[in-house]
């Protein structure tokens, strides 16, 4: 096996950066899934080492700081644009697959709280959830129960990150989740694909965490100043219209949280946060619930 060093990986990962769109390959030319499968063999070769050596006292040294620069590579590599990775599936290629395998159990093998004090591990690290949720979520949903929840969980938590950078990158990944759980299962075909099926299970075996997330949610909106509230109301809207129970049900956890005589005029605040909000996931749907969301932060700290 080759021995792969930290030069090494940072040069790949400079490599793989279509900056200015300089990786550019006709449609017929294979040079784009060529570069990948190598990037897959260097992520693999490194994450397969690096996961089997012992923890030392100086743990970002030792892995993390290899660990984050193979997120950036493929992170780089899944969104450079210059791959058709239905390929891989197509003639049973592993590429793809193998170096996601590795990376998920890179990624589980940090501590959430290693990951959140170590700024450049969590920056990598949420850019590459927002990446995978974006491009390849059916790679997610395939996950087991037990990395999904990690997963998403994390994503709970950096919600409430004071960078708003990664704060949007999480409502991103949710937004993503939530608008496939409603195109396929919400307002989905009858005979749904595995993948809703899988999403649907998901959801419904794991009701705290959702919950959990759309609470995380509010609490950001009401209790911070956030510079991404449009970020953070695509995430909320999809969550609301997955379950509108979960929506009455964290509606009734906040009130409860604030004394009786304000519960009221708190409750009119929510009441005003879906009005002539639809169905619908669509941009004109978005652009009005976020505008609602806009009225419902003033009008609901000015309590």
């Amino acid at each position: 096996m080759m021995q792969v060093t930290s030069p090494l990986l940072k040069f790949v990962a400079e490599l793989v950066l279509n900056k200015s769109q300089r990786l550019t390959f006709g449609p017929s030319s294979p040079n784009g899934i060529l570069l990948f499968r190598e990037v897959s063999k260097l992520i693999v070769a490194y994450g397969s080492r690096i996961l089997s050596l012992p923890n030392k006292a100086d743990m970002y040294t030792s892995k993390y700081k290899g660990i984050s620069i193979c997120l950036v590579i493929l992170t780089r590599a899944l969104s450079g644009k210059y791959v058709n990775f239905g390929i891989f599936e197509l003639y049973g290629d592993r590429a793809l697959v193998d170096s996601l395998d590795i990376t998920v159990k890179m990624i589980l093998s940090i501590p959430l709280a290693d990951i959140l004090v170590f700024r450049k591990v969590a920056a990598a690290y949420f850019t590459f959830l927002e990446t995978l949720f974006n491009g390849h979520l059916l790679y997610v949903l395939s996950l087991d129960k037990a990395a999904f929840m990690l997963i998403v969980g994390s994503l709970e938590t950096g919600l409430k990150d004071l960078n708003d950078k990664i704060s949007s990158q999480c409502a991103s990944a949710i937004d993503n989740l939530a608008t496939f759980y409603f195109d396929h299962v919400t307002a989905g075909e009858p005979e749904a694909s595995p993948a809703a099926v899988d999403v649907s299970h998901l959801f419904s075996d794991n009701p705290g965490l959702f919950s959990g997330i759309l609470r995380s949610l509010f609490e950001v909106v009401i209790l911070e100043e956030p510079g991404n509230l449009w970020c953070l109301s695509g995430a909320i809207l999809g969550m609301i219209l997955i379950s509108e129970e979960m929506f009455t049900n964290i509606k009734a956890q906040i009130l409860a949280s604030y004394p009786p005589e304000h519960h009221q005029q708190l409750s009119s605040c929510f009441d005003k946060l879906m009005a002539d909000v639809t169905l619908s996931l669509d941009v004109k749907n978005r652009e009005k619930f976020y505008g609602n969301l806009t009225r419902f932060k003033t009008e609901f700290c000015a309590k």
